[in-house]
Order: C-alpha cells, then structure tokens, then sequence
C-alpha cells in the first residue's frame, strides 16, 4: 500500500536531513518546499512578507499535490518535507490522503531551540546543496519560531515523534 509521510518540525529540526534519509530508505519520491521557493521566488521577495510567502508557498503545495496524487495512485510513496508550520497545513493533505484510503503519517522532528540554532548556522556557512536552498537569517529563524504549531496525539496516531537533539 501506499504511503504519504508529512515531516514537520520548527526551523533546523533537521527535516530535510531527515526526509532524505527516509525517502531511501522508503524508495519514496521527497518533495522539499525550499528549494520550490527559492527557484520560483526567492528573486520576487524584496522583504519578509509572511503573507506573500504563504500564499507563494500555498500555490506550491498545490502543484505537489497534483504529483504527489498521481504516485499515490500507482501505489508509490511519497515523503513531503513541505514545513507544515500549522495544523491546519498539515490537516490539508491529511485529508486529500484520507479520500484516496490513504492514512497520512505525520512525522515530528523536536529538537530545543539552541540546537537548532547552531544547525542553522552550521547550514548557512556549509551550503551543502542537498539541505540548502538558502540562507536562513536570524530574523528569519525568529520570526517562524512562534508559528510552528506541535502535532497533536490526534494529528500522530499514524505517525511518530522523532527527538533529533
């Protein structure tokens, strides 16, 4: 059977680390939401608009899913590493996967704030082009901190909490 795994997790979690590792593992196809931003926006953003961006973002998720559709339906596997900051984010493909009998997983990478940091920084100076799509700023990381919204038992029943301190 197919599977849709949903990564989530605050700035530097180590998402897409992880969602690498899990789409090998899987033989899933991995789509990561940065590097979407980056090459169809990042030349568009002239300042830290979180409405801009969401919206950019949300027509994004709208082309993934599309594809994301078509290799649930061939019985393939798919890992989205698309931030999913909120519930709501996350309820959305949860519920297209539901109407196909597909369970979404959701899969929760914690890690304290300080560790994060330092993984960020470490990202931003190593520019390794499997992690990095761009540079993530302090005011950046600051500014999503407050919004990340933690999974529920709910939102977790098919999935797991992964502590990557």
């Amino acid at each position: 059977m197919a599977r849709l795994i949903l990564v989530c997790g605050p700035t530097g979690a180590g998402k897409t680390t992880y969602a690498l590792s899990l789409s090998e593992r899987e033989s899933a196809v991995r789509f990561s939401i940065d590097p979407w931003m980056q090459t169809l926006y990042a030349a568009d953003m002239t300042t830290l608009d979180y409405s801009w961006m969401i919206e950019r973002v949300n027509r994004c998720y709208e082309q993934i899913w599309e594809v994301t559709e078509q290799m649930l339906n061939l019985d393939g596997n798919v890992v989205l590493d698309l931030g999913f900051t909120t519930k709501a984010q996350r309820q959305v493909f949860a519920d297209k996967s539901s109407t196909l009998g597909i369970p979404a997983e959701v899969h929760y990478l914690s890690a304290p704030a300080d560790i994060r940091k330092k993984r960020v920084e470490k990202r931003n100076a190593e520019k390794d082009p499997k992690v990095y799509a761009f540079e993530v700023t302090d005011v950046m990381f600051n500014f999503m901190e407050p919004r990340f919204e933690i999974p529920d038992k709910k939102e977790l029943e098919h999935g797991c909490v992964v502590t990557n301190a």
